[in-house]
């Protein structure tokens, strides 16, 4: 699947800028259904490049967004980054937000991969009952609770619990052999998922119970052999969402993994492309 070009354009967050590469719409499809691609942790917007691809080629318009401190996103995370969980929710929503124009009178998905589905699904969480999307996608996507993991558990737990130390120590994570520097507040509350099974508390409200409220259709989707957030860290976080309309799916991709699923999604995008069909 060849890349794609896009039109690279930008938010501002406060203090913050958001990268957002705009791809052009499908050909021949009239409306195309908008897809917001939420990235991994620290995974630039343009490795999503072929998946933009293959969504174009199901006949849905991507729009790939750089995570704070990612990539086209500015300023680089550092030890006066207060930001975390809360605010990479707050950013969807903005998002949603800045492409109304372009969104109005059509099907508005997005589609999280690993950290950029948790974000996805918590501001669903966090805007109950005022939801600017038709449907959410999760492909990747765990909560990486050390219990749930079929093997190395131990080794998840002293992993995750040690980022989340020495981010708090550093006030920032540097990126040494995982996830890319990252604010503090994004390591601690995810640290926070990996230690108990359990979204924290963000901006007083009680994720848990609101996830369980969450309406929105969701359509998860876990890989063969990822080794990051395999099937039952994903079936952890879908049974957290009691109330809406599910679909989970695993999917076999030869060769692919947690990150290089990316190069080969045609088969996910004609299943995203049909699934978005059903939507109301």
């Amino acid at each position: 699947m060849p890349t794609e070009e896009y039109v690279q354009e930008h938010l501002d967050r406060g203090t913050d800028r958001l990268g957002l590469q705009v791809y052009p719409e499908p050909d021949g499809v009239a409306d195309a259904p908008v897809v917001v691609v939420w990235p991994a942790m620290g995974v630039r917007a343009r490795y999503y490049r072929p998946l933009a691809a293959s969504l174009r080629q199901a006949g849905l318009a991507p729009v790939v967004i750089d995570l704070r401190g990612t990539g086209a996103s500015t300023p680089a995370p550092s030890r006066s980054s207060r930001y975390g969980y809360a605010d990479l929710a707050a950013d969807i929503g903005a998002v949603q937000e800045a492409l109304k124009p372009r969104l109005d009178g059509r099907r508005r998905l997005v589609l999280g991969h690993s950290l950029g589905g948790q974000a996805a699904l918590l501001h669903e969480a966090l805007r109950p009952g005022d939801s600017t999307v038709d449907g959410v996608v999760l492909v990747a996507v765990g909560l990486p609770y050390w219990r749930t993991y079929p093997r190395r558990r131990l080794g998840v737990l002293a992993m995750t619990q040690s980022i989340g130390a020495t981010s708090a120590v550093m006030r920032v994570w540097p990126g040494w052999s995982f996830g890319g520097r990252q604010a503090s507040g994004v390591m601690r509350d995810w640290a926070h998922t990996a230690r108990t099974g359990r979204f924290p508390h963000l901006d007083g409200v009680d994720v848990e119970a609101a996830l369980r409220e969450v309406r929105t259709p969701v359509l998860a989707i876990s890989i063969d052999h990822d080794q990051y957030t395999p099937h039952e860290t994903l079936d952890h976080l879908c049974a957290k969402l009691e109330s809406a309309p599910l679909v989970r799916e695993r999917h076999t991709i030869p060769g692919a993994d947690h990150f290089t699923w990316v190069r080969d999604a045609d088969g996910i995008a004609a299943r995203v492309a049909e699934w978005s069909t059903t939507l109301p």
